[in-house]
């Protein structure tokens, strides 16, 4: 009896000590619980998750943060306060405090919130991450970044961040490179593969609504460069014209003098030589006046560009700021 009474004594005292351990051990699984209890995510929210092929264990993270799609800018500024000069279409909240989405509503950019998304789920992923785990993962993202990236834009925005986020430069190419990216190496692949059933249809996503501004822009920088050096034609003809219109008028008082002085022969013989000239003139007015035609309408293709380039960035300017009202009907 005493020997059981002493065993139960000692029993009291591991229990205590195991149910802590316990629970720390579980306390992701208990707060992921605790936050799903009654928690159940809207249609736009379910949407993005299935069009983002997470899987169920990124589904589960995703959702642990509560995630939010906000039309209005001022509600999302709040919710994500950053910069005022900087545009943001997400952010995530760390220890799993939430995550916040842009509602971008141009349909040309259609994808953006899918892959805002992504990028959001995969830093609260990141920041369950072991210190273990996050020196491994690290290790192969800027083993890729220093001698697998190629893509500019990529490398322009991880530079960026080692600007604006230095200490957070890993945990963005985490984001990125696993949204942003077609094909990576084949460690990282089977990474990403607990969080997205086809990692690819993200990143065609990205590649879908990266294009429109790529193409504008480069339609844009062509036309800058055709504008330049046709101005410069346009410029030089200006200048060669009125040089030319000079000559000509003074040719032309010239014969006037002539003709007042009654040299007949003298007149006749320059006028030959004179009319050749105007009808060079001419020529040259006519090809100066195609390439003037030729400048208008190559400034109003790159107006138009410009002008979706510039619909399109308002549709995704998130800052805070006075804008132009728009007239009412």
């Amino acid at each position: 009896m005493k020997f059981l009474k002493k065993s139960a004594g000692l029993s009291i005292p591991i229990i205590l000590i195991v149910l802590p351990a316990v629970a720390w051990i579980n306390h992701q699984a208990i707060y992921d619980w605790w936050q799903l209890r009654d928690y159940r995510p809207s249609a736009p929210i379910s949407a993005l998750a299935t069009a983002d092929k997470m899987t169920d264990r990124a589904r589960n993270i995703f959702y642990v943060n509560h995630p939010q799609l906000v039309d209005d800018i001022k509600k999302f500024r709040s919710s994500c306060a950053f910069g005022e000069q900087t545009i943001i279409l997400g952010c995530y909240h760390s220890n799993q405090a939430g995550i916040y989405i842009y509602n971008v509503h141009d349909m040309r950019l259609g994808g953006i919130q899918e892959v805002t998304s992504a990028h959001e789920m995969l830093h609260a992923a990141y920041d369950r991450l072991s210190k273990k785990q996050r020196q491994t993962i690290d290790a192969l993202l800027v083993d890729f970044y220093k001698h697998g990236l190629v893509d500019q834009r990529i490398k322009d925005t991880i530079a960026d961040y080692k600007k604006t986020e230095p200490n957070d430069v890993e945990n963005e190419m985490h984001s990125v490179f696993g949204t942003e990216i077609a094909v990576l190496p084949s460690a990282l692949e089977n990474y990403y593969k607990q969080y997205f059933i086809d990692r690819a249809a993200i990143a065609a996503f990205s590649a879908k609504y990266e294009s429109e501004f790529t193409s504008r822009s480069a339609k844009a920088h062509s036309y800058e460069n055709q504008l330049g050096t046709l101005k410069q034609k346009i410029d030089n003809e200006e200048s060669s014209l009125k040089s030319f219109s000079a000559r000509i008028e003074s040719e032309r008082l010239h014969l006037d003098s002539l003709r007042n002085d009654n040299k007949i022969d003298e007149y006749n013989t320059a006028v030959s030589s004179f009319n050749s000239q105007v009808d060079d003139y001419n020529f040259r007015v006519g090809s100066y006046k195609k390439d003037v035609a030729d400048y208008n309408s190559l400034l109003e293709q790159y107006n138009q560009v410009a002008g979706e380039l510039s619909t399109l960035f308002d549709s995704i300017d998130t800052r805070l700021g006075t804008k132009p009202m728009k007239e009412s009907d």
